[in-house]
């Protein structure tokens, strides 16, 4: 390697060169380099590094483009060149080698991933090992784009806050979701949590996915989500409950004047619960009658109950606010609950009850 005609002639290129000439000299240089890469020592890839530095920051992001190309492969590359294209803006340049490149440490590469944009991001996300601290940064930082490249990536590993905050990722983003799921390393108590943030089409999707092996575990996850899910759908009726109980035991109020309570302070728990009481209907079945869309059907418990048609009155009252027609319904009601027999209402609740 003649040093001396190659550093008279990069001093000619920086100095008083045309662009073409400087491309010109930094193929030449890249082509000695990659010539005889496998035989040279440190000393004399220092040079090289030197050398490549010096004209990369003088000539076009289309020859440095190039360049990274033709270094990225080579195990020996020079580091100072390959850490100069990495944190290159322009993602043409530094694509490629932080995709590619092995002369990159982890250390290098979460430098660019924690000051760099998505596309940076994204670049380092496809390559073909990842350690934990690396994706907990890629994790942190990444859009839509980049999680679901990490995801795929089987060589990517992953920290439990890391795991965790990716399956946190994956709610309201079925297609993540998908991915997610089918990582071999995903721990059960996450996909269980993953599954509980996806949609009932997702939990579907990813049962179909899973290998043989991990459906029936899968399965026993799904029954468990759905009994949580619907025990959280499920109302509670607890302080209601015991707030009416009190009242009942003390013998102070009656049934007239514990509805006419509830219903004026739009206490509609406690409401479902008196009539329930009163009626010995399910307190399911009788709010369903309060808060559904027909108005006459709350006059069902109210008669059960043996209520008086004042305290109906002022339950429909609460019920009808503000609506224009109100007084009119309540007429309507009033006529109807005339008609309506206790023994009736009470068959019509037990019917109820039973469907």
């Amino acid at each position: 390697m003649q040093h001396a005609s190659l550093i008279d002639e990069l001093e000619h290129a920086v100095k008083g060169g045309s662009s073409e000439t400087r491309v010109s000299t930094l193929r030449r240089v890249t082509d000695l380099y990659l010539h005889d890469a496998n035989r040279l020592n440190d000393e004399q890839i220092k040079v090289f590094d030197d050398v490549l530095c010096h004209l990369a920051d003088r000539i076009e992001k289309a020859a440095l483009a190039e360049l990274g190309k033709r270094l990225t492969p080579i195990d020996t590359a020079p580091i100072g060149v390959i850490k100069r294209l990495a944190s290159d803006e322009e993602i043409t340049v530094s694509g490629p080698v932080l995709t590619g490149s092995k002369r990159l440490s982890t250390a290098d590469l979460i430098e660019v991933a924690r000051t760099k944009g998505q596309a940076h991001l994204l670049a380092i996300s496809k390559r073909t090992s990842l350690e934990s601290t690396l994706t907990d940064v890629l994790v942190k930082r990444g859009n839509e784009t980049v999680l679901a490249s990490l995801a795929n990536n089987v060589g990517a590993k992953f920290s439990d806050s890391g795991f965790s905050e990716l399956v946190e990722r994956t709610e309201g983003d079925d297609a993540l979701g998908e991915i997610v799921s089918q990582r071999k390393d995903i721990p059960n108590g996450l996909l269980q949590e993953l599954l509980r943030r996806a949609t009932d089409a997702v939990r579907a999707k990813i049962l179909s996915l899973l290998p043989p092996e991990k459906r029936k575990f899968l399965e026993e996850v799904l029954s468990k989500i759905t009994q949580q899910l619907n025990k959280k759908a499920e109302h509670d009726y607890s302080h209601a409950e015991r707030c009416v109980d009190s009242l009942i035991s003390t013998g102070k109020l009656n049934a007239e004047v514990m509805v006419q309570a509830f219903a004026k302070q739009r206490r509609q728990d406690e409401l479902a619960v008196a009539l329930a009481r009163f009626t010995s209907a399910p307190i399911k079945t009788i709010a369903g009658l309060l808060n559904g869309q027909r108005h006459d059907a709350l006059l069902v418990p109210c008669k059960a109950a043996g209520l008086a048609w004042p305290t109906v009155k002022i339950v429909l009252q609460a019920r009808l606010e503000g609506q224009p027609a109100a007084e009119k319904i309540i007429a309507l009601a009033q006529t109807d609950y005339a008609k309506l027999s206790a023994s009736t209402a009470l068959r019509t609740l037990r019917f109820m009850s039973v469907h």
